[in-house]
């Protein structure tokens, strides 16, 4: 008989956010931002079982009125603006395993600022991580800014910053570079012994699933809640 695969979801919420106060509780359509990961981590069929990790108890309120698990409050020291997601993570980890006395085999997290990431996605990337093998897995989007185009000051001149096969880059379109992608911030899945080096990433063995500009809506700022209520 196959063994069942387990798999923990881990929602990291902290409430000290810097660029848009308490922006994971903020409304969007009507609810807390923090409730679109919450309904959509729930609706997954790939996730065993889903929690969140948070600094806050009005989070925490929040979180377990649409029906998360919050376990515990996060320790102060995992919840500053120079904390590390590995270690947020490998501590939800920790507390839940040993709490419980199980054992995951992979864990997935999720960050509220991603409002548009559904269901789907988050099964489909874990279907791919799994058939594919890699230690981890990010989601990504195509990057339509081509970074040949950023600059450093010199002075009163403009540095480039990146060299393109020697040419002059302002003689160039935006075509004729080649596509690149960078991660949106929507999906993280890792091998649970990866994290417990404190790596929630491989960067050597780390697969990716490409979503959509509009479903990869990154929340940080007003400006960007805006631009979400008006999607």
């Amino acid at each position: 008989m196959k063994k069942k695969i387990d798999i923990i979801c881990i929602i990291t919420a902290r409430s000290g956010s810097k660029g848009l106060k308490n922006k994971n509780i903020r409304k969007l359509k009507g609810l807390p931002l923090i409730a679109h990961t919450i309904i959509a981590a729930k609706k997954s069929k790939m996730l065993t079982r889903v929690i969140l990790s948070t600094d806050s108890k009005l989070y925490a309120k929040i979180g377990s009125k649409f029906g998360v698990e919050v376990p515990f409050i996060r320790p102060k020291r995992l919840a500053t603006n120079t904390a590390h997601h590995p270690d947020v993570v490998n501590h939800a980890l920790n507390f839940v395993e040993k709490k419980d006395r199980i054992k995951f085999d992979y864990v997935v997290m999720l960050q509220p600022t991603s409002p548009f990431r559904k269901s789907k996605h988050i099964d489909e990337a874990i279907k791919k991580f799994l058939n594919e093998k890699n230690d981890s897995l990010i989601s990504i989007k195509k990057q339509d800014y081509p970074p040949w185009w950023l600059f450093v000051l010199k002075r009163k001149k403009l540095g480039q910053f990146l060299k393109y096969k020697n040419k002059n880059v302002f003689n160039l379109e935006r075509q004729e570079f080649p596509d690149l992608f960078r991660p949106n911030g929507a999906i993280y899945v890792s091998k649970r012994d990866v994290l417990l080096k404190r790596n929630l990433i491989n960067p050597k063995s780390c697969g990716y699933y490409i979503m959509e500009e509009r479903d990869s809506v990154d929340i940080d700022n007003l400006i960007d809640l805006i631009v979400a209520e008006n999607i």
